[in-house]
């Protein structure tokens, strides 16, 4: 019995699996069968099926094609395999949509038409399961599923006393992927709060943890497989692991190089009731500068955040970044701050009028004026999902409504908040090392460090892709920055 895994990529408000970072579900999925299944991405598929299986290299004035550029070492042979395939476990699913800078996740409307005439068995789950979309502002994607022999939710969400064996032996896909890629751990799953009115978090699973100890050895073991960039950002909120303090000090000392060590989700009430800060003073001490605590805000306005159930009120948003500048905002060895806090803001939810929008700047310019640092402000229009109380109870009645304002609104934010707050974070002359030259846009070459939301650093001229440079940043866009090579570290190794 072969089976094949077709790994079309995730995003969720727990976790990213769109490269390069390598999500949970194909690796516990693969962890689960008796034999390593054979590993596709849909970059794969569309090489053979809509590419002629010829890989296109950009003129001069073209850029990347994002669609083919994570293939795996089984590309030239999809086809051969397909035919041999038995069974075919298709992952796919965006709860959180957003923008990838060289991957574009596969969607239903996609992948149905270039799976309907393969003749093995077909199992759809990820999120997807759930309802997936590309795009923010809009209700998920309705497609026929009768081409699917199953449609499996207990696929992607599997109880943690299975992955425990799952999660070390799944590493193994990693051999049949050529590129560098930052592995996605899990910690913990479900919402200790979750009321807000959009997410599908508390919809999957109640609030559980990992042994620290199945955590640890899955890390090891693509350690020994020679993995050297990790997130620990399968979760809701990374402060409120029982044993956090501990598992970050063994992951130092069992795995020495490692490269980069990130986190991602974090609730802001949790940093602020984190005694004496003691989570906070140890992720500085003991992961990566660039690192993120990315802040599920959603909106400042107090009747959104009422009517919306969300996390946190402004005060204690605001809190939050206090306490992770106080303590992350020394520079790195790589050039940036060691930790400083992410801000997401949605448009769309119950609630939301002109006055929206005038708190949310109201707060962000207090966070600018007093000095403080924000790396990244997350803005995008929600995504409705069946299941959720946003769905059931308004729907996109106020997107509908302010839609004619988003653009204005969120253009005022990258204006007035983004930009200054990015010459703060990286003022020009910043040397920022091991910066990944990932793609083409014309002559200009676009790099990113590996981390948790890394800022991209464009680069006149064609850099040799996929080698690690050193640069001097030389100017500022809204979102970006520009740079100028200053070293290199040679091969595709640093």
């Amino acid at each position: 019995m072969t089976t094949t895994i077709l790994d079309c990529y995730t995003d969720e408000a727990s976790g990213l699996g769109v490269p390069p970072y390598l999500g949970t579900y194909p690796r516990y999925i693969a962890g689960s069968l008796d034999e390593t299944p054979h590993y596709l991405t849909i970059d794969d598929l569309r090489l053979a099926f809509k590419r002629g299986g010829i890989v296109k290299v950009p003129r001069v004035s073209e850029k990347t094609d994002i669609g083919t550029y994570n293939l795996t070492v089984n590309s030239p042979k999809v086809q051969q395999i397909l035919e041999e395939t038995d069974i075919l476990i298709i992952i796919l699913g965006v709860h959180v949509p957003g923008k990838y800078l060289t991957a574009y996740p596969g969607t239903l409307h996609e992948i149905i038409p270039l799976l309907r005439g393969l003749r093995c068995k077909k199992i759809l789950t990820g999120p997807a399961v759930m309802g997936t979309q590309m795009f923010g502002g809009k209700f998920y994607e309705k497609e026929d599923l009768s081409m699917f022999d199953k449609v499996d939710y207990q696929l992607f969400n599997v109880p943690y006393e299975k992955v425990k064996g799952y999660a070390p032996k799944g590493a193994a896909i990693l051999k049949q992927i050529p590129d560098h890629r930052m592995i996605e751990i899990e910690t913990g799953k479900g919402c200790d709060i979750g009321k807000c009115s959009f997410c599908t978090e508390p919809l999957k699973s109640r609030v559980l943890f990992r042994d620290m100890e199945d955590v640890l050895l899955e890390i090891k073991t693509f350690y020994d497989l020679g993995a050297r960039f990790f997130r620990l950002g399968k979760q809701t909120c990374f402060y409120t692991y029982p044993r956090v303090i501990e598992l970050l000090k063994e992951i130092r000392r069992q795995c020495p190089g490692i490269k980069v060590l990130h986190i991602d989700n974090v609730n802001p009430v949790k940093v602020v009731r984190d005694k004496d800060h003691e989570i906070t003073k140890a992720i500085v001490e003991c992961c990566t500068a660039g690192n993120i605590a990315a802040h599920g805000v959603e909106s400042f306005d107090k009747v959104v955040v009422k009517e919306n159930t969300l996390n946190t009120i402004p005060e204690i948003a605001y809190k939050a970044v206090q306490i992770i500048n106080k303590y992350g905002s020394v520079r790195g060895d790589n050039g940036m701050p060691a930790f400083l806090p992410g801000i997401n803001i949605i448009f769309g939810l119950r609630g939301e009028t002109k006055k929206t929008h005038e708190e949310n700047m109201k707060w962000l310019k207090k966070m600018y004026d007093d000095s403080l640092m924000l790396r990244r402000i997350n803005i995008r229009q929600v995504a409705i999902f069946e299941g959720t109380s946003l769905h059931a109870e308004g729907g996109d009645k106020w997107l509908k409504k302010n839609r004619r304002w988003y653009w204005k609104w969120r253009n005022d934010i990258r204006q007035n908040i983004d930009f200054p707050m990015l010459q703060r974070v990286v003022p020009k002359g910043t040397v920022m090392k091991e910066c990944y030259a990932e793609m083409y846009d014309g002559n200009t070459t676009f790099c990113r460090q590996f981390g948790t939301y890394p800022l991209i650093v464009g680069v006149k001229g064609r850099l040799e892709l996929k080698k690690f440079y050193g640069l001097e940043i030389s100017g500022h866009m809204l979102r970006s920055i520009t740079g100028k090579v200053v070293g290199s570290y040679g091969d595709k190794e640093l």
